[in-house]
């Protein structure tokens, strides 16, 4: 005899298997910031990479986009719990950025206009995994977006995914960045619920 009935099994049939656990689907796309959002104009953002000798490797917003546009369809995961699938991007691979830069570094920090961080793993930046978006669902970024670039590496917690992104500083170790100082997790994969310390 079952106790169990049908009301209490919950729907897992019916979950989408892109979505991780602890995630619902949305979709609109919710806007969370911390602080006020900065408005930067295409003639005034630059992206800097700082190897770890120090030498500054720099690209105007023309710049960027000489290096060759990607179109992108990916899914994005909050750390807030909402999920959307099959978004569309269009950004420059950060392959491409890094194709003149030499490191034996293993992390980076992401730097925003405005003062927010966020640590990365370099090898989850690099092999078609992160761009910089400069446009999603067919229309460029919204300031309230990140835009007019933010970084986009969809494997991670979507926190990790800087808004307003200004630059890439190389480091020998991980080190947390804003939200990671705050007590979220310090990697932040969503398949592992990596959220909080």
């Amino acid at each position: 005899m079952s106790f169990i009935t049908r009301g209490f099994t919950g729907r897992g049939g019916d979950r989408d298997p892109r979505l991780p656990p602890g995630q619902t689907l949305v979709e609109d796309w919710p806007v969370l910031s911390a602080g006020a959002t900065p408005q930067i104009t295409t003639e005034e953002w630059s992206f800097t990479i700082v190897a770890e000798t120090g030498t500054k490797h720099v690209w105007s917003w023309d710049d960027m986009l000489e290096l060759g546009v990607d179109d992108i369809r990916t899914d994005i995961h909050c750390v807030t719990h909402w999920t959307k699938l099959d978004m569309a991007w269009r950004g420059v691979s950060l392959d491409k950025f890094f194709e003149n830069v030499e490191s034996s570094y293993d992390y980076v920090m992401a730097h925003s206009y405005g003062g927010y961080t966020t640590n990365i793993p370099l090898d989850e930046l690099l092999d078609g995994q992160a761009w910089i978006a400069t446009e999603a669902e067919g229309e460029p970024l919204s300031a309230e977006h990140g835009g007019p670039a933010r970084l986009l590496a969809p494997a991670l917690y979507f926190w990790k995914s800087a808004k307003w992104i200004r630059g890439l500083v190389m480091m020998p170790r991980d080190a947390p960045g804003f939200w990671e100082q705050n007590g979220y997790h310090l990697h932040g994969d969503p398949w592992q619920e990596e959220r909080y310390w």
